[in-house]
């Protein structure tokens, strides 16, 4: 089922299938910066990666000395939520724990998703409730929303650039393609006053992964460089993709907490880099912005 929110700059649409944002609409200009998901190129708008985000070592965890099958970011983005509030300027989906979900992730848990819409700016808010009474939960959760690039018929993404709150340089970790994992080699992306231009190849190797909170700001920017899309997010890590080899006309910018396991990670769900953790009946609860700013 899909419901809407709507103010005088902004449209936006969610499926309550992942409670997905599925349409970001400028009402000025119809100008739709949301990618359409064309399975083409990549099939979804902007999934919400829960229990996990990105891919466990081998596809398996290791839980209570138990084994634990699970597939990339989780299972969230593909299940029905209840929508559970709506008024005019805001929405909450929630989701809970299954006999199904626990086969593949052994906790009691409540996700809630909730979108606010004010001005020319859309608030992501998650909360994560551990509904378990006696037992630690551990998890990851994050952000998948990708932006049309290039925004207009006719340009071409390497015209384009794209901004970060750090002057010259940021430190990143790229994805092998095969394996989904991340590889130990840290690599450097030179920027000029934050900015890098999105030259033909910029993602063929894969995503870049920044860690430690170097970023909490990421635009992009037309190629007049004007910002048209900027995130705004207070994560302690970021990843930036577009399909590897496809040309294809959007870029995602997506705050996590947590992250795929490195390829030479061999420890437990405790022990996974980044990884959350809630106290019985404890709630973890965070947002990130997005801003229209054409």
């Amino acid at each position: 089922m899909q419901y809407e929110l709507e103010n005088e700059k902004l449209t936006v649409r969610f499926d309550s299938k992942g409670a997905e944002m599925i349409s970001l609409k400028n009402n000025k200009n119809g100008q739709e910066y949301l990618w359409c998901a064309d399975a083409k190129f990549w099939g979804r708008h902007s999934p919400v990666l829960f229990p996990f985000v990105g891919r466990v070592k081998d596809g398996k965890y290791r839980y209570g000395n138990q084994e634990y099958q699970i597939s990339q970011h989780g299972f969230a983005r593909d299940m029905e939520f209840t929508c559970i509030s709506q008024k005019p300027e805001e929405i909450w989906f929630g989701l809970d724990a299954t006999s199904d979900t626990k086969e593949k992730y052994p906790f009691e848990f409540r996700l809630e998703i909730g979108y606010h819409l004010e001005q020319d700016t859309v608030r992501v808010m998650w909360k994560v409730l551990n509904q378990e009474k006696e037992k630690e939960m551990y998890f990851s959760i994050g952000a998948h929303p990708a932006f049309m690039c290039p925004l207009r018929e006719g340009e071409k993404q390497s015209n384009y650039s794209i901004y970060m709150d750090k002057e010259d340089e940021v430190e990143y970790f790229f994805i092998n393609v095969e394996s989904g994992l991340m590889l130990d080699d840290k690599k450097q992306l030179k920027l000029n006053h934050g900015c890098h231009r999105l030259e033909e190849g910029f993602f063929d190797e894969s995503a870049y992964i920044i860690e430690d909170s170097q970023v909490q700001k990421i635009s992009l920017l037309d190629p007049e460089n004007n910002p048209y899309i900027t995130v705004n997010f207070q994560a302690p890590l970021v990843g930036i993709w577009s399909p590897e080899g496809k040309n294809a006309p959007f870029v995602c910018i997506e705050p996590w907490y947590g992250r795929c396991d490195r390829q030479s990670f061999n420890g437990t769900l405790e022990e996974r880099e980044w990884g959350n953790k809630l106290a019985p009946g404890a709630v973890f609860e965070r947002f990130y912005e997005i801003k229209v700013e054409q």
